[in-house]
């Protein structure tokens, strides 16, 4: 190796160690202002085998994540995340399991949508986190292999209130109405905690004796009783179709009463029109 050979080699080595001397410089004044945590190290130095994304409400609605670059991506989202003290009052969206082998699994509760004055919404038994949105949009997102309706929670909830705001004003004025959303499983996987909260704002102008139904986790726990239960089953589905079912049953005398309901967008140009039917049409 000539002179000059070595002299460039030499640099080169030590032009490297400023970078890497100055990047952990940098990532420490990060972790002390509290714009990065060093909680998910495991990932980046490449323990993690496999990412296992389960839907809460669809248990047959998961992602199992084992692509390199979407793991090292996912640490990149967690490492900037911020501990918080509180987590969110939202029940979780998705469970994430990070699998280090067969016996070792980090567990984290995860709630979409929420911004940073919601509380922390990924969180384990022992911690809290601020996530930034892009776990949705550059993670979830990217793993989504189903199309779902086009201006979902637009047409489904907008249906809901439509529908309960009219029942709460007739035959079910001055009766408790139970929301049941839960039962709905075709589009369980659209249903998220951030959404059903936006609902439960807007019942209480559009319907204040109407309330969704909550889950019972606890066998010993009863379930509360409402004056009319509202069951919604959606028919199906395509990108600018939606069809559901919804079902008003009077606990007192025992009668129901139901309403079959199209919403479509024939011209694809977000001009959704809905269509109510109290019998069920030919071909629904």
């Amino acid at each position: 190796m000539t002179h000059k050979k070595k002299l460039f080699f030499l640099s080169f080595l030590l032009l490297i160690g400023v970078i890497f001397s100055g990047c952990a410089k940098i990532d420490q004044a990060k972790v002390k202002l509290g714009l990065k945590n060093n909680d998910f190290e495991y990932i980046k130095q490449g323990k993690i085998q496999k990412i296992v994304i389960q839907n809460t409400r669809d248990p047959g609605f998961r992602f199992v994540v084992s692509d390199k670059k979407a793991i090292s991506d996912l640490y990149d989202i967690l490492s900037g995340a911020k501990e918080v003290k509180a987590k969110t009052s939202l029940e979780p969206d998705y469970v994430f399991e990070m699998q280090e082998g067969p016996n070792k699994v980090y567990k984290f509760n995860y709630v979409t949508g929420l911004g940073k004055s919601d509380g922390g919404n990924f969180y384990s038994d022992g911690k809290i986190y601020q996530v930034s949105k892009q776990l949705d949009s550059d993670i979830i997102s990217s793993l989504w292999t189903i199309r779902k309706p086009k201006e979902f929670q637009k047409i489904y909830y907008g249906m809901i209130l439509d529908e309960v705001e009219k029942y709460s004003k007739g035959d079910g004025k001055g009766k408790s109405i139970g929301i049941n959303i839960y039962d709905d499983t075709d589009v369980a996987k659209f249903v998220f905690s951030q959404d059903l909260e936006n609902l439960k704002y807007d019942l209480k102008d559009k319907a204040p004796n109407a309330e969704i139904k909550q889950v019972i986790k606890d066998k010993n726990t009863k379930e509360k009783e409402y004056d009319i239960d509202m069951n919604i089953k959606t028919q199906g589905y395509k990108t600018f179709l939606y069809k559901a079912e919804i079902t008003f049953y009077n606990r007192k005398d025992k009668t129901e009463k139901k309403h079959y309901i199209k919403v479509s967008d024939d011209e694809k140009i977000g001009n959704w029109q809905t269509q109510v039917f109290d019998k069920k049409p030919d071909g629904f």
